[in-house]
């Protein structure tokens, strides 16, 4: 345009601006007080969604478990309850885990050591040294028993290498279609070497995210060998024990570890989600600093998934002081476990109960918990 200045018409102005804030911030307050108030749990029958450990596992939680069961040990919802057993001040922390993966054999682990490492993971995510394991078994009538033995020994080997013993377990049998080859329940206790307070209920604003490695390798490496895709990639399974991994970053940092986590089923995503809601804090997260393998990266965009909802088995989010961030990377990335560590983000003190990406592109969106269930029976 020629003989003049050209006005832009169409720019919105300050008054407009912010009544579109307005409108996104009450939109962000209404969803925020339904998912701190109150899950809802409207379904007649159980669904496989009600075991992705995302929104539909919270709704039944909290629609039927939480209000039979209530209790002090039970309120936080850790990974596992801790309890003091005498006047020493000596605390133990107890958990048990069930597992039914599908198929009971994939690229980097089995049924077996799923079981082994998921239970003591949930142990040291309580900041506790386990000390025993007890397994129980439910058989289906015909299953091979060269399979059985092949568990059996993986179980073994696993709890042989992470020095935490079978003590204890019970076996059942039932009819010939009446389960799908075995199902495991692993139960662990431990001693908890934390003398401060650790869970999903400490998190305090201005504490640093760290993120132990890689997400996403579990749940793919299960999807890919169960629906035998043709997709070429060398993704494994990160099933691994974390108590070696979690006693040297205690020992790092101390009272600086506020909160400690693994990132199972539901993922990245849900898991922060459940720190945000139980610490009544928002969680700032950068999609950028967030490592996810190529193999996983690729897999997930052909099937049209999320890296960040998708389970992991030999990961963990530890949520510290912002003064320890650095050694604690440090010890982080010292551990065969932790080399991959990464800090990828940030606690805020609003708006309670949300969890924020900021994207690659620039933008930020809400991250939720895991809705539905894509990848069913994956521990």
């Amino acid at each position: 345009m020629t003989g003049g200045t050209h006005e832009q018409t169409n720019k919105p102005t300050n008054q407009e601006t912010n009544k579109q804030i307005a409108t996104v911030l009450d939109k962000i307050e209404r969803v925020r007080q339904v998912r701190k108030n109150k899950f809802y749990l409207r379904d007649e029958h159980v669904t496989l969604s009600h075991g992705s450990g995302g929104k539909a596992t919270h709704n039944l939680i909290e629609g039927i478990f939480a209000p039979a069961f209530a209790n002090p040990l039970l309120a936080p919802m850790d990974d596992a309850a801790t309890f003091a057993v005498n006047d020493t001040g000596q605390r133990l922390a107890f958990t048990t885990d069930t597992f039914v993966v599908s198929p009971l054999f994939f690229p980097g682990g089995d049924i077996g050591k799923l079981a082994v490492h998921g239970t003591i993971n949930d142990l040291a995510m309580a900041g506790a040294e386990p000390l025993y394991l007890a397994a129980g078994f439910i058989l289906e009538e015909g299953f091979a028993m060269t399979d059985l033995r092949r568990i059996v020994e993986s179980m073994a080997n696993a709890a042989a290498a992470a020095n935490v013993p079978i003590v204890t377990g019970d076996t059942k049998v039932v009819q010939r279609g009446k389960a799908d080859g075995i199902f495991i329940n692993t139960t662990g206790l431990g001693i908890v070497q934390a003398t401060w307070p650790i869970g999903q209920m400490h998190a305090r604003s201005g504490d640093k995210i760290l993120l132990s490695g890689p997400v996403g390798d579990h749940g793919i490496a299960v999807m890919l060998a169960r629906e035998e895709l043709d997709i070429e990639t060398d993704v494994q399974s990160d099933t691994a024990a974390l108590h070696s991994l979690v006693a040297d970053l205690m020992a790092a940092v101390g009272e600086g570890v506020h909160c400690l986590k693994d990132p199972t089923r539901g993922g990245l995503a849900t898991s922060l989600n459940e720190i945000a809601l139980a610490s009544e804090v928002a969680v700032a997260l950068d999609e950028r600093l967030i490592p996810v393998r190529p193999g996983v990266r690729g897999a997930c965009e052909i099937l049209g998934l999320d890296p960040l909802t998708i389970a992991n088995e030999g990961k963990l989010l530890a949520v510290v002081a912002a003064e320890t961030a650095a050694p604690a990377l440090k010890a982080l990335r010292a551990h065969p476990l932790g080399r991959e560590a990464a800090l990828i983000g940030e606690v805020r003190a609003e708006p309670p109960a949300m969890v924020f990406l900021r994207t690659e592109l620039g933008g930020t969106r809400v991250l939720d918990m895991l809705v539905g269930d894509p990848l069913p029976r994956i521990c």
